[in-house]
């Protein structure tokens, strides 16, 4: 054993270098990957923007990126780097937006295999990893999602390490070994934390709705914001008890309920007693509680997100959010209008497992207007899509759909049920108008009440 602790060591001496030395295995017209979240490699990006000028067509990959790349900083006009994203985040957004950083929609659970099927290619992957183990293994922290298959496909591997990042448990698709990496860097800069929306009034009113459909043993997916936050709080509050967690994204929210003492997943039927999750990102206290936690499972997002693991859960509860829907059951979930805002993440994924499970449930959830910087107010229940909304889940898998005013059930549905249920849960305010438009799309009977 003490050998070949010996021989990791010095093959890890032998690989450290400055993180400028490391970019320099970056050459023109590579497709470099940033990985997602926390792992985003803060002293590997600020060396690789030093190179402004002199390297040409490098592309940049991340995803629901925590800080604001030093490749945009630096190059603002693209001379040397192209800037994508598979899922933006509030960073991200205003880039995409003004045509700095483009983005690439993608199925979440597929996304290892863009990767491995040369879909995606990629042909550096620079990532922050957590120290070595005496194995010689490298952790990916609380954040193995999609990570795996873009380093089996990459052809240069440079890892930050860095012993401020939590160390996780993992189903697989977790860590790398020494052996498979081509430069080291140490790192000690604070772990990169994801924003914690405060709960609004009109949170609480929504949460309230799901309320009464969660049910003792149930297993919770939920999304991050104000409305999963205000859900966390009710449910704390409440008397249900034994949950399960098979989650997309571990944030504040889920802490919360095990914090309360709600989350056991002592009545899951897929790995009991471990809470399973694809990433993580949040507060202190969050990483504090993934830190060496057993009772945590991280694991692939091929493997988190996949119906088959899904419908093993008996009563899976899917809870997530989403911009507008239109009076067919059309979810748009990624833009308002021509304006990007997020990605579609896991959204189909978890509404197809829901419906497999034998008492699973899907829920989206938005408020029922949003007013715009004339300070004009917008009902998020549209009659049709007309002006470039991203069309996220389809109407003929659209689940329950839910506003302060109450759950329209859209599965199974008729297109004159569903814009009768989608117009009730409407605010008051546009119910006429969207009667109107319904009647001259054809979707609305006689009888339906007005």
């Amino acid at each position: 054993m003490g050998d070949e602790l010996m021989d990791y060591q010095s093959e890890y001496m032998s690989k450290r270098c400055t993180p400028q030395q490391a970019v320099q295995l970056i050459r023109d017209g590579d497709w470099v990957d940033y990985t997602q979240g926390i792992t985003f490699p803060q002293l590997l990006d600020e060396a690789l923007a030093e190179r402004t000028g002199e390297l040409a067509d490098v592309k940049i990959r991340c995803m629901f990126c925590l800080k604001r790349p030093q490749i945009l900083e630096k190059d603002p006009h693209s001379v040397s780097f192209t800037y994508h994203t598979w899922h933006s985040s509030q960073i991200d957004r205003r880039d995409v937006n003004e045509g700095r950083a483009y983005f690439a929609p993608i199925q979440y659970s597929h996304l290892a295999e863009y990767y491995r099927r040369g879909m995606a290619p990629v042909d550096v992957v620079m990532m922050t990893v957590s120290p070595m183990d005496r194995h010689g293994n490298f952790s990916f922290a609380c954040n193995p999602s999609a990570t795996q298959g873009a380093l089996d496909a990459a052809d240069r591997i440079i890892v930050e390490v860095n012993p401020n990042l939590p160390e996780a448990y993992g189903l697989g698709g977790d860590f790398i070994h020494i052996s498979d990496i081509d430069a080291i860097v140490e790192s000690d800069v604070p772990v990169l934390m994801a924003p914690n929306p405060p709960v609004q009034e009109i949170d609480k009113k929504i949460a309230a709705w799901l309320l009464p459909y969660l049910k003792d043993g149930m297993t919770l997916q939920i999304g991050v914001g104000g409305i999963p936050n205000a859900l966390g709080m009710l449910i704390a509050d409440s008397d249900l008890k034994d949950l399960g967690m098979h989650t997309e994204y571990l944030s504040d929210g889920c802490l919360k309920l095990y914090e309360a003492g709600k989350i056991t997943n002592r009545r899951k039927e897929l790995l009991p007693g471990k809470g399973v999750y694809g990433t993580c990102a949040g507060s202190t206290e969050l990483y504090d509680f993934v830190d060496h936690n057993r009772a945590l499972l991280s694991a692939p997002i091929e493997y988190v997100n996949h119906v088959d693991q899904i419908r093993q859960l008996n009563q899976f509860v899917s809870i997530n959010g989403c911009l507008a829907v239109d009076l067919y059951g059309q979810v748009c979930s990624e833009s308002a209008g021509l304006r990007h805002i997020s990605g579609s993440g896991g959204q189909v994924d978890f509404i197809s497992g829901a419906f497999w499970s034998p008492h699973g449930q899907a829920f989206l959830t938005m408020p029922s207007t949003y007013t715009d910087r004339q300070g004009i107010v917008h009902s998020r229940i549209q009659p049709f899509f007309s002006h470039g909304d991203i069309v996220t889940t389809v109407r003929a898998i659209a689940p329950c759909i839910v506003t302060e005013y109450g759950i329209a059930e859209l599965e199974g549905r008729t297109t004159w049920q569903r814009a009768e249920a989608l117009i009730a849960i409407a605010h008051p305010d546009f119910r006429e108008s969207l009667i109107r438009a319904a009647e001259a799309q054809h979707i609305w009977r006689a009888s339906n009440k007005r």
